[in-house]
């Protein structure tokens, strides 16, 4: 029976998206999502005032198009600084109330209040502005998820600088085209972090990145080892940064002013940064965890993830935008063993815990949850990748006993959050994304760009929205902006996802539109036959790719993670031929379905598919940069390999 979140009175009254409701006087989320794209203008205005954001002027209009819906002008007019919005206004309004709380890998914590945090980030304002960083310079963040990111994200948006967040695990190549690209200035650095138990050298990793980014002029590193630091010419340590007086002074920033560049991961050739802006980000970021994850003062967000991905950033303007406390982990949510993350929430009374179904699978293979106080959970976050109906329903009906909503939502880092998001307030069925988020005015099409439902198509928006990118950094004339978004189908952002709204209205992603498989002239996309294999109790996770295939076009291949105490590999191999051929139907039975040890994945937990269809083809599977275990793909190479 499939698994269906039905609200009680709690959230049916006191979540802040009721509140919202009851300001605009509709009556149902599907209601209030129509409203909010019937007048666009006017809705985000309402949430400008309903999350009381602070605006320095005010702006004398919310949306101006006379661009076209390619280019429009967010707040015209107005003056905003994301730093002001999100840590000044609370450090003024609850200065005692923790604004990040950070435990590292071996259990050490640390507490910054609202008031502390301002005092940081005006000391780092004053060093790095007496380094010359001004308006418009652009400032990498290369650091784990710790206090100090925050600190350094608050005070390069104050100086007006621009913001550029780098995944902690890059090599120093793919940290050199980044660096490059934004032409940064400044980085901020540690000489390490641990992970797994094991120590990952960062400083050194960026020394050789700056032999070819001529830009950097400057260099701030944290001593997060908790060794003496041994810095060189153009170094300065964070805590000589922090010594001096504090800087008063934020910059004045226009709405539309850029405040962050957002690499895409996985990517061939050059680097492609969405460039977002502080008015808009802030006020996407702000009502996606205000309204889809109901946070607020006083409760606490959690999402394992990193600032090299758009879930960073999120997670720190989102968090601090609703003056909620941001809780950060520092290392393997499996570490010492699976309990850890269930010891998080209950250490720190986490309300807000974001998963992804990746993890829930390794979780719930590994035997599942020992006795620990989940109770402070209000809301479950997820993204990245479709769920499978049974490791949704664990988590949800079997761990949380059906009390708290799992908000699935899907959206990327042009899209600056979700395009798709369920609600507390409304009934949830077992891993759907819900329906639109809100503003958001995004539809299934078919080739010609028509709306279909109850058949696979691309997932695309018709009306523009705060945080979508305002183009490709150093993309002068737009073209790649164009070409990227554009270009398929007239007046609609194409977002490269295939997606289904089913007979009930419940919404679906499906996968990367361009990893989806042609099997006898019939389109699938991987999450749909992953779901079925995972059902399989000894595959504990999968990934599926479409292999050329002289009489099918592409044939369906299946690599899996066994299960604790899995069954021999030829009986897994058949169940989950079975189970695809009942569950999908008998042309997409697989080919071949292979057992390996690991899965090639990036640490936010995506499956790189493309990868592993390259290890399966002896091709160039690509920029292997964002990948955690990148040695997981010679490994399927080589298993293929002894097949030939």
């Amino acid at each position: 029976m499939t698994y269906v979140w039905r609200p009680g009175r709690d959230y049916l009254e006191n979540s802040n998206v009721a509140r919202l409701m009851r300001r605009l006087g509709v009556a149902t989320a599907d209601e209030l999502r129509a409203r909010s794209v019937a007048d666009i203008g006017a809705f985000w205005g309402e949430v400008v005032d309903d999350l009381q954001l602070t605006f320095r002027t005010p702006y004398s209009q919310v949306v101006d198009q006379s661009r076209g819906i390619a280019w429009p002008e967010w707040f015209v007019g107005a003056g905003f600084n994301a730093a002001d919005a999100c840590l000044g206004a609370w450090a003024d309004r609850s200065p005692d109330v923790r604004a990040v709380v950070h435990e590292s890998e071996d259990g050490r914590v640390r507490t910054l209040t609202y008031c502390e945090l301002a005092d940081h980030v005006a000391r780092l304002r004053g060093a790095l502005r007496a380094r010359g960083v001004r308006k418009g310079d652009a400032v990498a963040i290369y650091l784990p998820m710790t206090p100090e990111a925050v600190v350094a994200t608050y005070a390069v948006a104050s100086l007006g600088a621009i913001l550029v967040p780098l995944f902690s695990g890059f090599a120093p190549l793919a940290v050199a085209r980044r660096l490059r690209d934004a032409r940064a200035k400044v980085v901020i650095t540690a000489d390490g972090t641990v992970r797994r138990s094991r120590e990952t050298a960062m400083l050194p990793m960026l020394r050789t990145a700056l032999g070819s980014s001529p830009s950097v002029e400057t260099v701030v590193v944290v001593g997060n080892l908790g060794r003496p630091l041994e810095l060189v010419d153009g170094e300065i340590a964070w805590y000589e940064a922090l010594a001096g007086d504090l800087d008063p002074v934020v910059e004045s920033t226009a709405a539309g002013d850029v405040l962050l560049l957002a690499y895409t991961s996985g990517t061939t050739g050059r680097p492609k940064g969405a460039v977002h802006t502080h008015a808009g980000f802030v006020t996407k970021t702000a009502s996606e965890v205000a309204y889809g994850f109901d946070l607020g003062s006083g409760r606490t967000f959690c999402w394992i993830t990193d600032m090299g991905w758009i879930m960073g950033p999120l997670s720190i303007f989102g968090t601090h935008g609703t003056g909620g406390t941001l809780l950060l982990y520092e290392g393997s949510p499996d570490m010492p063993d699976t309990q850890r993350l269930w010891n998080l929430v209950e250490r720190h009374q986490v309300s807000m815990l974001g998963v992804s179904p990746t993890l829930v699978r390794a979780l719930r293979a590994d035997g599942g949850v020992a006795r620990h106080d989940l109770g402070s959970v209000r809301v479950l976050g997820s993204t990245g990748e479709p769920w499978d109906p049974e490791s949704y329903q664990w988590l949800a009906r079997d761990v949380f006993d059906g009390r708290v909503p799992v908000i699935n939502f899907s959206g990327g880092t042009e899209v600056g959050g979700s395009f798709l998001c369920p609600y507390p307030v409304e009934e949830i069925r077992s891993c759907s994304l819900g329906g639109p988020a809100l503003g958001m005015d995004v539809d299934v099409v078919d080739d010609q760009g028509e709306s279909v439902r109850g058949v696979i198509g691309e997932l695309v928006c018709r009306q523009p929205w705060p945080s979508m990118t305002r183009g490709i950094w150093q993309d002068a004339d737009g073209s790649r902006y164009h070409e990227a978004y554009w270009s398929t189908f007239d007046g609609l952002w194409r977002h490269g996802d295939f997606a289904l709204v089913d007979e009930d209205g419940s919404w679906f992603v499906l996968g990367r539109s361009d990893d989806v498989m042609n099997v006898a002239g019939k389109r699938v996309a991987p999450g749909e036959i992953e779901s079925v294999v995972a059902a399989d109790p000894d595959v504990a996770e999968c990934a599926v790719v479409g292999i050329p295939d002289p009489s099918k076009g592409e044939a369906v291949w299946v690599f899996y993670v066994a299960a604790r105490d899995a069954a021999a590999e030829p009986d897994v191999a058949s169940r989950v031929r079975g189970l695809v051929a009942g569950g999908v139907g008998k042309p997409f039975t697989p080919s071949q379905v292979l057992r390996v040890e690991r899965l090639p994945k990036t640490r936010s937990a995506k499956i790189l598919r493309r990868a592993i269809r390259a290890a399966v083809l002896g091709t160039d599977p690509g920029d292997l940069s964002s990948a955690e275990n990148p040695q997981a793909v010679d490994e399927i190479r080589g298993l293929v390999d002894k097949l030939r």
